[in-house]
């Protein structure tokens, strides 16, 4: 054996690489890549454990880049195209299945150096994007929050859709710069309903409206992510962010997961000062790319 442990490792020339749509056989090595960073890969790993690896089901593909028989990256293609540990290589890869395949997805996000390798590569056959967001803090919080909750935020009742719809559409308008009833409102309204119906819907409703609302988008075991915080324009500024947020916050620590995150715009400082007020640290950076 000692004489094998001498030999020097094969030069990069000699060794095996490969993009290939995953499946359920890969599932071990998958939940192990996943595994390395349970917080930014919340996304792709809520889709995996709920919805397995048939694309239907998924709403998307699962793309591997192997090496050597082992899988090195992965990327999800979906309605978003999200690379979950990509390599060098791997992003060249994975932009260049994807530009073959055509823009299917209406934003590209994840961990920053990752998402914006693959559109710098991609940029030239799918530009120009709507907006690039290129630094968003990534926070996490597994603490008490720091500031006292709202004892008026609770989850939405499944028969509240229509009271909470009109804000979900006002803070979706107000970060995207379109509205999600373009299209399919049908669409729109019925994922308003599933978070709804999960229990992952919180809102502080006063006289039949919405004053402050968020939404817990993704679950796993390990973590949950937090998105769609929303004040009514005319309320902002008066502290009901951050006891909103410390309200979810509680109710996530106890009955969702032992980790809360989010992300948000780097420019949105009154965000950033809120979410670190309540407790949130910084633990990455995300990018998206939005079309």
């Amino acid at each position: 054996m000692s004489h094998m442990a001498s030999m020097s490792p094969a030069s990069p020339a000699l060794r095996t690489a490969a993009l290939r749509v995953l499946d359920a056989r890969d599932r071990d090595e998958v939940e192990a890549l996943l595994a390395r960073d349970p917080v930014s890969n919340v996304f792709v790993t809520a889709r995996v454990r709920g919805a397995g690896f048939d694309p239907w089901r998924l709403g998307g593909e699962l793309w591997g880049y192997v090496v050597d028989g082992q899988l090195e990256s992965l990327c999800y293609a979906g309605a978003n195209l999200v690379p979950v540990q990509a390599s060098h290589e791997a992003v060249k890869a994975f932009a260049e299945r994807a530009r073959r395949q055509g823009r299917r997805c209406s934003s590209l996000v994840g961990p920053a150096d990752e998402v914006l390798a693959v559109w710098e590569l991609l940029e030239p056959s799918w530009g120009p994007p709507r907006d690039v967001r290129s630094r968003q803090p990534l926070m996490a919080t597994g603490c008490d929050p720091l500031v006292s909750a709202d004892p008026a935020v609770r989850r939405v009742r499944t028969d509240e859709v229509d009271v909470v719809l009109p804000a979900s559409v006002a803070m979706f308008t107000e970060e995207v710069g379109v509205s999600p009833l373009v299209g399919d409102a049908g669409v729109y309204r019925s994922r308003v309903a599933e978070l709804v119906g999960a229990g992952r819907a919180f809102a502080r409703i006063e006289d039949g409206r919405v004053i402050f609302k968020a939404e817990v988008g993704a679950v796993t075991a390990q973590a949950c992510q937090v998105q769609g915080v929303w004040v009514t324009p005319e309320r902002r500024g008066q502290g009901l962010a951050a006891a909103g947020m410390s309200a979810v916050v509680k109710t996530c620590l106890a009955e969702i997961a032992p980790v809360v995150s989010l992300y948000v715009n780097d420019y949105n400082v009154a965000a950033v000062r809120t979410y670190a007020r309540v407790g949130f640290s910084r633990v990455g950076t995300f990018a998206t790319v939005l079309f």
